[in-house]
């Protein structure tokens, strides 16, 4: 069971080892102050989504404890590498279990809420969902991924669209901001496939990887909160005009619409 008491205390936990990471250097705070602000957002929209489909509270409780850990190996792999980028360090949801594992942090929760929590935040950020799980585990496994995407939607057109020009390569993954969309990326998403971060070549690939990502959106709830954000339409402003584009955005768009709840 996760009591309000429970709760307040991973909330707590939480706060106090991202503080173990705060540092003087104005850069790399930003870079902190990123993620810690994403976990609290995406606790929000796990909780929205999760109240669309009716979830009890306990089921609620869950689901935000998922959230609230799921980037917890950010930090730390921040600290050593200097990079969010996975592949140019190591994979940071594995990281995140093993922190929470060494720290006991689940502890106060029963072995299979606990292992449930563990294996939800390994699989959040897989480019494929496991064939061999639970019904329960897979569900909870959308759940986070759909509120994840939704804040990194939220932080990556907040960041594409301001107006000082201020560049963060963190956030752009040190790709290199020239014009063309790579043959790799676009024959993958006229497919509707998701992009593998493998293939990025161009900051324009990792925009259209983003606006690909509405075909791996699992509820509902969330296909609205996209077309009322209008996040995919953000994304196609802060990118070049092209064919390849073109046929990109209408594409997602097409797909957006049809799921979304009311046309």
């Amino acid at each position: 069971m996760i009591n309000q008491e429970t709760m307040s205390g991973l909330r707590k936990w939480f706060r106090d080892y991202v503080k173990l990471f705060y540092s003087k250097n104005p850069e790399d705070q930003r870079n902190i102050d990123l993620k810690e602000e994403h976990t609290r957002q995406v606790c929000r929209w796990i909780l929205d989504i999760g109240e669309s489909l009716g979830l009890s509270n306990e089921e609620l409780s869950l689901a935000e404890v998922m959230a609230l850990f799921h980037d917890i190996g950010r930090f730390e792999q921040y600290a050593r590498y200097g990079t969010y980028s996975d592949l140019r360090s190591e994979d940071h949801a594995t990281l995140g279990v093993r922190v929470l594992r060494e720290k006991g942090v689940l502890n106060c929760l029963d072995l299979q809420t606990r292992e449930l929590i563990l294996r939800t935040i390994s699989y959040h950020n897989r480019f494929d969902l496991p064939k061999d799980e639970t019904e329960k585990c897979l569900f909870y496994t959308k759940l986070l991924r759909d509120a994840d995407k939704m804040d990194i939607w939220r932080v990556v057109t907040g960041y594409y669209g301001q107006k000082n020009g201020q560049k963060n390569g963190t956030i752009e993954l040190g790709l290199p901001d020239t014009p063309e969309i790579s043959d790799e990326v676009y024959n993958s998403l006229v497919k509707k496939n998701i992009v593998k971060m493998g293939s990025l070549k161009t900051l324009n690939d990792f925009k259209v990887l983003q606006m690909g990502w509405v075909f791996d959106v699992n509820f509902p709830r969330t296909f609205d909160l996209i077309r009322e954000k209008g996040y995919l339409q953000m994304i196609r402003d802060a990118l070049p005009p092209s064919d390849r584009l073109t046929e990109i955005s209408s594409m997602v768009q097409s797909y957006l619409e049809k799921h979304c709840s009311a046309a």
